[in-house]
């Protein structure tokens, strides 16, 4: 004996009844959302071992003030005619030299080639940071603010800090060079970007662009 089927209900058009008609299309909502729920995504954590992003450090300083501060870690190192290192010394240019290298500078082993680098700066202008000249600009210093600069004298004398205003290096201040772009002394104060949590969606389990 055979089930007997029975007909959905119709309206008077011979449509079905558009009560049946909900309910079976929620039914099928039902079985669509029931299998979306069933997938599940990456754990966080993989996603953001996955992302790469660049985090500049909360509170830098500029970095004129950042290369001055790395320059006084050499105070007391003695002074050498042609030394460019902690370890063996350093000359005056030698010693801005190696500062700068450590921020990705290529500057001259020369106070006379310094002195064509950047832009000329007054002395009521000067920013830490800034090249310092003197002596018919046959010596260098790097200048670290509130009038003071970091130098290395002559034979027989270290590492040391001098004020500008000291007689001896007033009277012979040739001028000062700014080496650091514009687009570079305030790039530390920039926010880093929120990453967009659709585009690291997007590339969950692969390398972030660089």
């Amino acid at each position: 004996m055979h089930p007997v089927r029975v007909p959905p209900p119709v309206d008077q058009h011979g449509f079905p009844h558009m009560a049946a008609t909900i309910r079976t299309s929620l039914g099928v909502l039902m079985v669509f959302a029931a299998f979306a729920f069933s997938v599940q995504a990456p754990p966080a954590t993989a996603g953001r071992a996955a992302v790469l992003t660049f985090r500049p450090p909360v509170g830098s300083a500029p970095l004129g003030v950042r290369v001055a501060r790395y320059a006084k870690r050499f105070l007391g190192t003695p002074y050498v005619w042609g030394g460019d290192s902690p370890s063996y010394g350093f000359d005056c240019s030698g010693l801005v030299r190696y500062v700068y290298s450590h921020f990705g500078f290529d500057l001259p082993h020369s106070t006379y080639a310094d002195f064509d680098l950047g832009q000329a700066v007054t002395r009521a202008a000067l920013k830490p940071g800034d090249l310092v000249f003197f002596h018919g600009v046959g010596h260098m210093g790097l200048y670290i603010g509130h009038g003071r600069f970091i130098h290395a004298p002559h034979s027989g004398t270290d590492v040391q800090v001098a004020m500008i205003d000291d007689p001896g290096y007033q009277a012979s201040f040739d001028g000062a060079r700014r080496v650091i772009p514009r687009t570079l002394q305030k790039a530390a104060h920039k926010k880093a970007k929120r990453p967009d949590p659709a585009r690291i969606w997007t590339v969950l389990g692969s390398t972030w662009p660089a």
